[in-house]
């Protein structure tokens, strides 16, 4: 696994516990903090490289001594208004304003190319009590701001003082991951971290025109990301790489594109056999390495690839693009929210009546079978929204009507899992009238999604016009949630869906490279799903016997 320089983050915490437990969850989850909590300043902290409090302004006036004492011989210090207005120490260069109403707040960066601002959105909306800071000292940067009554209301300033950094904040939305990562970022900073404003060379290993444009469009759109080289065997498969990126280098073999010191991550886009193999050989030449889905076939592969990733101290993980789409963001928070009470069964769904391509994605030594392909998808989508083990597989094929193909017509697994809780994942290519995309049971209500057929028409003056489908796959079905009143009456709601920033995956992995944020689908998850794919196989081998997973 990739490793940033560490740092140590005492957090002075006691009335404040409850507010501030979000963000404490968050910091112990990445791998370059060492995080303390203290209910009182302890009489030794010089050997911590920030100190966090939860309202200072209630401090002993001896704790504001020797805390002002810290931050001017080198020390980061964060203070944490939290709905207090007592008399903030004077090194912050900042008080406190009267505590307003719990409203949902604008709040902006001033400085937009701040490092604090990296890959982040513009503005963001944060609930919270409104808490103006009064600037009091010199040398006062505001680094957030909220709108308020057409008036820019400091809510996070900064401070240098001789040889340490102060800061403060009056913004409490520590549940909120648009707020957590700033804070994160600003812990850093207090540390005396360098500002990560390196950028990663990438190359791709494989270019299939879609899925290489993809990768190429974002590694130029993401701040810390460098498109700079494609590898392939097929001359044409290059030639339409360097017409879409005319600055890149290309090369027809792996280990020329693992000999070039301007790569540090390599994104592969090969068939699904050849993962693990090429993985191994660029970790062992010091790259960092994404793989397309799956990230490999055989849970032995996965064991290899990432004990090796581990030792060199280099990322390896998938392109779990699909944990940002709408629908299963909408459907993870639903169910987070206790809207259906605890998830206990699942059902997953995608298929057609269609005759499966021609490409390697129908031959099974290739793809690893038919689950392999979007099953690589819905069952991380599985495991990341049922929070018990698995514990079993079984799983039914079917081979009735495309004999062309090495691949099933038609795959079942299901999952049983430690806690009771069961799911059930069908991809077919023999379904004429297709399942809901989604099905989900809870203890109190019940989650639907209907996939949507869209056609878009466009204008043509001699023909009228023309008609373009969209794969129902790439539309976000209607999700639809039922949940029993107390009446007794069965309430109805459509989910709202969320719209994710463009590139959220090359984003989440640049912020996780570059500043040590965690990543969202760690390598050892998508290993999960390869384990599950594998005793799937086994189980369709004998028949639909059940698999027990250790």
């Amino acid at each position: 696994m990739v490793t940033h320089p560490c740092f140590s983050v005492l957090f002075i915490v006691d009335d404040c516990r409850t507010t501030t437990r979000p963000l404490v969850d968050y910091l112990q989850t990445i791998q370059p903090v060492q995080f303390d909590r203290h209910p009182i300043l302890p009489a030794s902290i010089s050997h911590y490289d920030v100190v966090m409090v939860a309202n200072p302004g209630g401090m002993s006036v001896d704790e504001q001594t020797r805390l002002a004492r810290y931050v001017e011989t080198g020390g980061g210090c964060l203070g944490l208004v939290i709905g207090c207005e007592a008399t903030l120490p004077d090194f912050f260069g900042v008080q406190p304003g009267p505590v307003g109403p719990e409203v949902e707040l604008r709040v902006l960066f001033e400085d937009a190319d701040h490092s604090l601002a990296a890959r982040l959105p513009d503005t963001r909306y944060l609930t919270g009590r409104y808490q103006p800071l009064t600037i009091t000292g010199d040398d006062v940067t505001t680094l957030l701001y909220a709108d308020w009554r057409y008036q820019h209301s400091p809510v996070m300033v900064s401070r240098p003082i001789r040889r340490g950094r102060a800061a403060c904040t009056s913004l409490t939305a520590f549940a909120d991951p648009a707020y957590q990562p700033i804070l994160y970022r600003l812990l850093r900073h207090l540390a005396g971290q360098p500002d990560a404003h390196q950028t990663l060379g990438v190359g791709l290993l494989g270019y299939p025109p879609s899925v290489g444009q993809l990768h190429g469009q974002g590694a130029q759109a993401i701040d810390g990301l460098a498109l700079r080289a494609a590898c392939d065997l097929n001359p044409q498969r290059l030639d339409a790489a360097r017409q879409t990126f005319p600055d890149i280098r290309t090369y027809n073999t792996a280990e020329a594109l693992a000999d070039d010191p301007a790569i540090d991550l390599v994104v592969i886009a090969t068939p699904p056999n050849t993962h693990a193999r090429l993985a191994l050989q660029l970790l062992e030449a010091g790259k960092h390495v994404v793989c397309e889905k799956p990230l490999a076939l055989t849970q032995a592969e996965t064991e290899a690839m990432l004990s090796l990733a581990e030792r060199q101290k280099l990322h390896l993980s998938c392109h779990q693009n699909r944990r940002w789409d709408a629908d299963y963001l909408a459907i993870k928070q639903a169910v987070q929210e206790g809207l259906i009470g605890e998830l206990f069964h699942l059902e997953a769904f995608v298929g057609s009546f269609n005759h499966p391509c021609g490409y390697w994605h129908s031959h099974d030594k290739i793809s690893g079978g038919t689950t392999f392909d979007w099953g690589a998808h819905y069952l991380d989508w599985v495991l990341s929204l049922i929070p018990s083990t698995p514990t079993a597989v079984l799983c039914t094929r079917h081979n009735r009507v495309w004999h062309d193909i090495t691949n099933a017509d038609q795959e079942r697994i299901q999952l049983r899992f430690a806690g009771g809780q069961e799911a059930d994942f069908i991809h077919s290519d023999i379904a004429a009238i297709p399942k809901p995309k989604w099905y989900l049971l809870g203890t109190e209500g019940a989650i639907v999604g209907h996939w949507q057929a869209v056609t878009v028409h466009t204008i043509d003056p001699v023909h009228y016009f023309h008609s373009h489908a969209i794969p129902p796959t790439e539309m976000p079905p209607r999700i639809t949630l039922q949940r029993r009143h107390a009446s007794g009456e069965m309430v109805e709601q459509s989910l709202p869906l969320p719209k994710p920033p463009s590139y959220p995956f090359h984003r989440n992995l640049a912020d996780h490279l570059l500043l040590g944020e965690p990543i969202t689908v760690p390598g050892h998850e998508s290993a999960q799903v390869v384990t599950v794919l594998e005793a799937a196989v086994r189980s369709a081998e004998r028949g639909g016997a059940v698999e027990e997973l250790e």
